[in-house]
């Protein structure tokens, strides 16, 4: 049985013709929604806000949006991530099946654990190695690979995950117990050495590969080991000045607004980012982003009309 297509705009409210801020503006206001931290029922809203985060991943990303949009609900006929056609289908067990390159030399592979869908790990995050010389000659396994979706706390303090793992037309699901080191970095890879595909005439066995990709969060943004956070404040706030409560990794932080802050003023926390190294953590940044009503009450619009006036004279 195929994994099934899933609608990434329907995912997020948002139209095929949605600019990325309209598309970063329903993630956003749906991940808030249903942010495991925030939400009554944890495990309906963890497995939302995967959905909501996945919609975001390929929507979010020019390239995967455009390969998206290409293949749509014929996407298991289009190219494979790591090169050649689909033509593979879908096993048991959850995760992803590769279409073997040429029969009798290339195993299958399924993960489940990942984080990730099945059409997801099908169409975007399927990778295999190859063999190549002759079958008599011993010939290395081949080494395979998934993306493991990583969320900013475990990249803080690090975890353990359970990735299960089938090769070939083997009925035996492995469970592996992986270790996310603390500070791990969006791209790395963490290698299970020996656990890929199995080895011919004689052989060793090649490694199995896990990708890392930071789970989106709907109010912080990663540059290397720094966070930014966009915090909104009223304009009344930005003039008068104010003290405000920031949410970071590690619990909520006041921050003092000095009177007369522009909008794109940068306010920096340090060592509040994620990890560098055991010792170092990167810096968070509350950046202000002044807002302004839109449907002001007919109070309000006298009020801002008195100023008007005062800044005439």
């Amino acid at each position: 049985m195929s994994a099934q297509f899933r609608d990434y705009y329907q995912t997020l409210g948002v139209s095929k013709t949605a600019t990325p801020a309209e598309i970063k503006s329903a993630f956003r206001k749906l991940a808030r929604q249903f942010h495991p931290d925030t939400a009554k029922d944890k495990k309906a809203a963890g497995e939302k806000f995967k959905e909501i985060n996945e919609a975001y991943e390929v929507l979010g990303d020019a390239e995967k949006r455009k390969r998206y949009d290409e293949y749509g609900q014929n996407w298991q006929h289009g190219p494979q991530p790591g090169g050649g056609f689909r033509g593979g289908a879908r096993g048991p067990g959850g995760g992803f099946r590769q279409a073997p390159r040429s029969a009798g030399s290339d195993e299958d592979f399924e993960f489940g654990g990942t984080g990730f869908s099945d059409f997801f790990e099908q169409m975007f995050a399927g990778r295999r190695g190859s063999r190549s010389g002759f079958e008599e000659a011993p010939q290395r396994g081949q080494d395979a690979e998934a993306d493991i979706l990583v969320t900013l706390e475990e990249a803080l303090n690090g975890s353990t995950r359970q990735i299960s793992f089938r090769r070939g037309s083997s009925k035996k699901l492995e469970t592996f117990t992986v270790k996310i080191p603390k500070g791990i970095r969006e791209g790395q890879r963490i290698r299970l050495v020996g656990q890929g595909g199995t080895g011919a005439s004689g052989g060793g066995s090649g490694d199995l590969y896990l990708r890392v990709k930071y789970q989106r969060h709907p109010d912080f943004e990663i540059d290397g080991a720094d966070i930014h956070f966009e915090l909104e404040i009223p304009a009344w706030e930005a003039v008068l000045g104010s003290n405000v409560t920031v949410p970071t990794l590690g619990g909520k932080a006041k921050l003092k607004i000095p009177a007369g802050t522009q909008s794109g003023k940068k306010f920096r926390l340090p060592g509040m980012g994620l990890p560098i190294g055991e010792a170092k953590r990167g810096d968070f940044y509350a950046i202000v982003s002044i807002t302004i009503p839109t449907a002001p009450s007919t109070k309000e619009k006298a009020i801002w009309e008195q100023l008007a006036e005062l800044h005439r004279d």
